[in-house]
C-alpha cells in the first residue's frame, strides 16, 4: 500500500497541464460567441482596409507610370519635327524674315520641351555612355580622347531618368 500512496502523489508528466509547468496563465478563447464574431469581423475589416490602401497606392503608381509612358511616346512623335526645324536652321537662306520665323518656332518648341521636363543629352566632347548614346561610327584619331564623342548625327533626349531617344554619335579611339 505504501507504494500505491507514493504512486498517487506522483503525477505523470503527461497529465500535468501546460500552465502548471510554465507558471504562465494561458488565455482561453472568449466564451461569448458574439465576442468571437466581433473579433473575427474586426480582423476582416482591418485586412480589407489594408488591402484597399495597397490597391489605392498601386493604382496611383500605375497611373503615374502610364502617364509618363504616354507623355514619352507623344514627345517621341514630335522629335522628327524638331529634327526638321534644326535642319532648316542649318541651311542658308537669303530670306531673313523666313529664317527669323523658323528660329522663333524652334525657340518655342524648345521651351515646350523644357516645360515638359525634356532635356537634350549632351554628346559632343563627352565620354561615350552606352546608356545614353548610340554609336554608329568609330574613328581612330589621336586628337581626341579615349571613347570621346566627336560628332552627333541626331540629338538625344531624356525626361527625368528615362531616355526618350538615344543620341546617334560618332566615337573616337
Amino acid at each position: 500500500m505504501a507504494k500505491d500512496k507514493k504512486n498517487k502523489n506522483e503525477i505523470p508528466e503527461e497529465n500535468i497541464p501546460e500552465e502548471a509547468v510554465t507558471g504562465e496563465v494561458v488565455e482561453e478563447p472568449a466564451e461569448n460567441p458574439l465576442e468571437a464574431q466581433l473579433a473575427s469581423e474586426k480582423e476582416r475589416f482591418l485586412r480589407l482596409a489594408a488591402e484597399y490602401d495597397n490597391y489605392r497606392k498601386r493604382s496611383a503608381k500605375e497611373r503615374e507610370s502610364i502617364f509618363a509612358d504616354v507623355k514619352s511616346d507623344t514627345i517621341t512623335q514630335f522629335l522628327p519635327v524638331y529634327d526638321n526645324l534644326s535642319r532648316a536652321l542649318a541651311n542658308e537662306t537669303a530670306d531673313e524674315a523666313y529664317k527669323k520665323g523658323v528660329e522663333m518656332i524652334m525657340t518655342q518648341f524648345e521651351e515646350v520641351l523644357k516645360k515638359m521636363g525634356v532635356e537634350e543629352i549632351p554628346a559632343v566632347g563627352k565620354p561615350f555612355d552606352p546608356t545614353r548614346h548610340n554609336a554608329v561610327m568609330h574613328i581612330d584619331d589621336e586628337a581626341y580622347g579615349e571613347n570621346e564623342v566627336v560628332e552627333e548625327f541626331a540629338k538625344g533626349f531624356i525626361m527625368g531618368e528615362k531616355v526618350i531617344r538615344f543620341s546617334v554619335v560618332k566615337v573616337a579611339n
